[in-house]
């Protein structure tokens, strides 16, 4: 696997996910707008567990 394999917003440090009534809305907290957990953008910091898997499996996130 590689960057490629975990590079969503679902797994970056500025993914926020929020129930709103009967729905869940998903925030970067970076871009300061909705987005999707399968979404991509440059500005991906991964989440220290991330980060960690990445490592074991002897990849880099950069």
């Amino acid at each position: 696997m590689d960057k490629k394999t975990y590079h969503v917003c679902a797994t970056c440090i500025h993914f926020q996910a929020e129930r709103k009534g009967k729905r869940m809305v998903y925030t970067c907290s970076r871009l300061k707008y909705e987005t999707k957990p399968s979404y991509k953008f440059e500005c991906w910091t991964p989440k220290d567990h991330v980060t960690k898997l990445m490592k074991r499996r002897g990849e880099s996130h950069e």
